[in-house]
């Protein structure tokens, strides 16, 4: 079956400035980033996904230099554009910062837009009162300014990346509500990063908000990084409820390699994936594993 990766990272430490991976060492959210602290080109990208029929993906911003966003979406054109690479990326998801003035938004927007692989904006939002899962210096989602400089992503015809934490999704679906044009793709699962009881519950109803609104997507990814030891009966409850929550029509897997990578292997993850989805009819997997992403992400 051929498959779309729509959500995926690449990186050359020699070629752009990455702070999270160039500065002194760090712990995120998801553990220790040492082994991450090399270059990830497309052919790293290519070879780990040797055992699938790839056809398309999508590269998701890396949070490199914010000084200087639309760098990394020049050179990742420019990767694409390359023969070598297949093509790959696709589809990019750059970086902007709408918490800025809106007429500096609206220029970066408009310059990332000149490159043909452009399809949408991430700014990370996962803000936590547990610093050790903040990734965002406040939350956007109650920033005024934020919020109406969002509404230039329409105009600009861009989809937005949501990277949140349950307890932001009420107010992330008033903002899909308020912006009906805008495709929202909810990024990893929702980052169901607590998992007690009260966390479950919260991911859930969280979840529930964004599937009521027509205008969000979500990419079913990540789950490593908060299950380190993942397995297929562990990761199984979070596809599964996904999919029911949001159709299948507004559902995509992805890899989030190589961050993911450090849980496991492509074969590993899209196997479970697979195994997990056996039992949906063929046009089904294909909507999971292809269809939606070409769809949602315009490839």
């Amino acid at each position: 079956m051929q498959i779309v990766d729509p959500h995926h990272h690449l990186w050359d430490l020699s070629a752009l400035r990455y702070p999270w991976l160039q500065g002194a060492a760090s712990e995120a959210p998801f553990g220790d980033t040492g082994e991450l602290r090399r270059n990830y080109l497309v052919s790293d990208y290519l070879a780990d996904t040797a055992g699938w029929e790839l056809v398309r993906s999508v590269h998701l911003q890396a949070e490199c230099d914010h000084a200087d966003p639309v760098a990394e979406t020049r050179w990742l054109q420019s990767v694409a554009d390359h023969p070598d690479s297949c093509g790959f990326p696709h589809g990019i998801v750059a970086f902007a910062d709408l918490s800025a003035d809106a007429a500096a938004v609206d220029a970066v927007l408009a310059a990332h837009r000149q490159f043909r692989n452009l399809r949408g904006i991430r700014q990370i939002l996962s803000h936590h009162h547990d610093p050790r899962l903040a990734q965002a210096p406040r939350n956007y989602l109650e920033d005024a300014r934020w919020c109406e400089n969002f509404r230039l992503l329409e105009h600009h015809g861009l989809s937005f990346d949501a990277q949140l934490y349950c307890q932001q999704m009420p107010l992330a679906a008033g903002l899909a509500r308020r912006n009906g044009g805008t495709t929202i793709i909810i990024n990893h699962t929702g980052t169901p990063a607590e998992k007690d009881e009260a966390g479950l519950a919260g991911w859930r109803a969280g979840m529930l908000a964004l599937a009521a609104c027509d205008n969000v997507a979500v990419k079913i990814s990540g789950l490593g990084m908060f299950d380190p030891h993942w397995t297929v009966d562990s990761i199984r409850p979070f596809v599964l409820e996904t999919i029911e929550m949001f159709g299948v029509g507004r559902c995509m897997f992805a890899s989030n390699f190589p961050v993911d990578r450090l849980f496991g292997s492509f074969d590993r993850l899209f196997g479970a994936f697979a195994g997990i989805t056996a039992a949906f009819s063929a046009a089904e997997q294909r909507a999971l594993f292809h269809d939606n992403a070409v769809r949602i992400y315009r490839l």
